[in-house]
């Protein structure tokens, strides 16, 4: 059984967290959807720390993110599919 490298909450979801020290670009992640407990292949495009974000979709500045199915911010610069979501570019909408 393979350990998954990123979880989602829901399907709903935008992004999905890192839950794995030292993920390099280039891995292919596995990433478990805990709501219904399936599963994708999802290819990292950098470097990305335990506890950070991965786009699951391309994502450009003014997109919502979604994550635990729910609204936490819009996206102030971009991150391609796989790319790293992270307080360089995405910001709360709260102010």
């Amino acid at each position: 059984m393979s350990i998954p490298q990123l979880l989602i909450h829901d399907r709903r979801d935008n992004v999905g967290v890192v839950v794995v020290e030292g993920l390099k670009a280039g891995t292919e992640m596995l990433c478990v959807v805990t709501h219904d407990n399936s599963d994708f292949k999802l290819t990292a495009k950098a470097d990305i720390p335990i506890g950070h974000k991965v786009a699951l979709a391309d994502l450009k500045p003014g997109d919502t993110v979604i994550k635990y199915g729910e609204d936490i911010g819009k996206m102030v610069g971009p991150a391609e599919k796989g790319g790293h979501v992270h307080v360089h570019n995405l910001k709360t909408k709260r102010w």
